[in-house]
């Protein structure tokens, strides 16, 4: 376990005890009423303002420094996931269905923590501080956005956010640098064609042999024009066609994802799905509707934020708790923020035997040896910006 130099044992058992109230009471995405009152009182306590212009259920407080010179925006989110929990801890989840299974519980309570700390030391904190606590981040619309497109950033001069990951080690605390996780976006596909007999099929214009040849072509477009260098994946999720042996349907509908490492990259790969989809189905004589829905961009961690990130870590808890990460396919809304202002996702670490299973698992649960290390990171990187 990670020695903490700001954060003791009185703070830190305190942080686990809210987490432990907020995973016993999820709310899922857009939901989160409870949990913002919940925060908003604490807030109250601390003596920290909170701003109402921003739309409930998120909650955006201020801090204002002893300087002001900069100032530094945190990150915490705040929803639970649609899954039934399992397992047998005290304080599993008293809402059928619902859980906290990605660690949202921990990053509220870690922020909170954070607040109470400066509270009771004003005279050490020389940056302003704006926290949020951010709705939505496991549901589209995405909370980030909502909040970035209200001016939540403005003003604002860097931000940091953390996630607990049982996927690293406890103990090492670390990230990406550059491009760190992928965008998300989503798309539907209806293919119009013209329907008939199973025996004559020259009398028709069959949409699902069409459907295979939109398949294979998405395909094409990671293979061969995104960059080699620049991770990229197109999925098919779904795919409804008829309902009979010797029937050729009229219509298909497909569902599918992309996901980009890069700006560039999730950008060709919008306009080639689409382009295809058009000129495909009308190479048979089909119609094809293409529906793109955006999800959230790359996430991309500043090197200059990086690097003082790493510095920070390193002076903080020695030079083996950095952990350098490959970058990951998974998607993550605090990508909004990284793309208006400077600033850095931190992973912390806790893969041990109570935090084995991944996350979005109905066993996932948070090492709480962890939260220490993840207050006093927060910590550190706030008051020395």
């Amino acid at each position: 376990m990670l020695q903490t130099k700001l954060v003791d044992s009185a703070l830190s058992n305190w942080a686990i005890e809210v987490r432990r109230h907020f995973h016993m009471n999820p709310e899922l995405s857009g939901q989160e009423y409870n949990t913002a009152a919940y925060v908003k009182e604490r807030l109250a306590e601390f003596g920290i303002s909170v701003d109402d212009r921003f739309s409930a259920p998120n909650v955006v407080g201020y801090f204002k420094g002893t300087e002001g010179k900069k100032t530094i925006a945190l990150r915490a989110d705040m929803d639970a996931l649609p899954l039934h929990e399992e397992g047998d801890k005290p304080y599993i989840s008293k809402v059928p269905g619902v859980m906290h299974g990605c660690g949202h519980d921990g990053h509220t309570a870690t922020l909170l923590a954070v607040a109470k700390w400066m509270s009771s030391n004003p005279q050490l904190v020389k940056n302003n501080i704006v926290f949020i606590f951010q709705s939505s981040e496991e549901a589209s619309p995405s909370g980030a956005k909502q909040l970035v497109t209200e001016g939540v950033l403005n003003g604002v001069d860097e931000i940091y956010g953390i996630h607990y990951m049982s996927s690293v080690p406890l103990g090492k605390i670390g990230f990406a640098t550059g491009y760190a996780m992928a965008s998300s976006d989503d798309f539907d596909i209806v293919i119009e064609g013209t329907g008939g007999h199973g025996g004559s099929p020259h009398e028709t214009v069959d949409p699902i042999y069409i459907a295979t040849h939109l398949i294979q072509a998405f395909q094409s477009i990671v293979s061969r024009n995104l960059n080699p260098l620049h991770a990229g994946v197109i999925s098919f999720g779904g795919l409804q066609a008829g309902n009979s042996y010797n029937v050729i349907p009229d219509k298909v509908t497909m569902q599918g994802t992309i996901r980009a490492l890069t700006f560039e990259g999730a950008e060709l790969m919008h306009k080639k799905t689409a382009g295809l989809t058009e000129s495909i189905c009308a190479s048979f004589g089909a119609k094809g509707h293409y529906n793109f829905i955006e999800g959230t961009p790359p996430l991309y961690n500043h090197p200059e934020a990086c690097e003082y990130a790493k510095g920070i870590i390193e002076k903080t808890f020695g030079e083996d708790a950095f952990l350098a990460i490959e970058p990951v396919l998974g998607a993550e809304d605090y990508s909004f923020y990284l793309k208006e202002k400077l600033g850095c996702f931190v992973n912390i670490g806790m893969k041990s035997e109570k935090s084995a299973y991944p996350h979005h698992h109905p066993k996932f649960d948070i090492d709480e040896a962890a939260i220490p290390a993840g207050i006093e990171t927060v910590l550190q990187l706030a008051l020395n910006a």
